[in-house]
């Protein structure tokens, strides 16, 4: 009995915590293998050590998610030819993995050795038009980051305190993530909208690239036109005035269209040039031959 009210009980709080979305992905076609790994409430005092240690204090709406699990797993499969193949995976890294991404400096690398902070520019962003958007995080001491998640290797997302000074302890933090070149985009001011955005897109692969300029690898885009297609947008270069979309039309009279014939190159113009004035002088003389004839 106390084993079938303790699922219960953690039934109802998974509930609550993945909004629902398990039972959203239960019923779409084609995806089983549905998981959701449970795991203890951190303890406070572990919370408390890591921002003794990190010189920051967490915000509160990540501190109330850690205090209700340490961490956050939910991972989806698709069926593809009678194969369970991976597709969705949503991850918040526990307190013992919300590591800093800048590492401190061994001792024994080498003293010119380039560094993550060597890739710190002043950068004017009112030249490039982005006026109003936040100040990168930078790779050295003024920011204090902490990796959320790993993306699968495509990226990371990112805790960040930015504007930090050596000794003093950090309270403000945004969502950053960091793409594979190195580039920072930012995501939301709070915790509690990432985790939102983060269940809105089903943890489809790349789904992080959707705040980048260049978005996501059109594989990425295919799978998230199949299973998210309300919150899906497509480039409005690929829209028509009317609101349809020209992806996957297609036109056989304009596919399928033969070749247009190539034009004679300019010497075989000028070769049938040079014929037809010689026929032209034949057909001269040959007049002069009948007019001298009749004379």
């Amino acid at each position: 009995m106390d084993e079938i009210k303790e699922s219960l009980m953690f039934k109802g709080v998974a509930e609550r915590l993945t909004l629902g979305i398990t039972r959203i992905l239960e019923n779409m076609p084609g995806v089983v293998d549905v998981r959701l790994a449970e795991r203890e409430p951190a303890e406070k005092r572990s919370l408390l050590s890591w921002e003794q240690k990190n010189t920051c204090i967490l915000p509160e709406d990540l501190r109330d998610f850690y205090l209700t699990t340490d961490g956050f797993t939910l991972t989806w499969s698709v069926k593809l030819d009678n194969e369970c193949v991976p597709l969705g995976c949503m991850m918040v890294n526990s307190v013992a993995r919300l590591c800093p991404l800048l590492q401190p400096v061994s001792l024994f690398s080498l003293p010119n050795a380039p560094s993550l902070a060597d890739l710190d520019w002043e950068e004017n962003s009112t030249e490039s038009g982005l006026a109003d958007a936040p100040a990168a995080p930078h790779f050295d001491s003024r920011s204090r980051i902490f990796e959320l998640d790993s993306c699968g290797g495509s990226g990371k997302v990112c805790l960040v305190y930015k504007n930090c000074t050596p000794g003093v302890v950090a309270q403000k933090s945004e969502i950053w993530f960091l793409d594979r070149s190195l580039y920072w985009h930012f995501m939301t001011t709070t915790f509690t909208s990432y985790y939102r955005l983060m269940i809105t897109h089903l943890g489809l692969p790349e789904w992080q690239y959707a705040f980048t300029p260049y978005g996501p690898s059109p594989q990425a885009k295919q799978w998230a036109s199949l299973y998210q297609p309300l919150t899906f947008s497509s480039e409005l270069s690929l829209a028509d005035p009317a609101g349809d979309s020209y992806i996957n039309k297609l036109d056989p009279t304009k596919a399928f269209k033969g070749k247009a014939k190539v034009c004679a190159p300019k010497k075989k113009q000028s070769a049938q040039c040079n014929l037809g004035s010689g026929t032209t002088a034949k057909s001269q003389a040959s007049t002069g031959r009948h007019s001298g004839a009749k004379r």
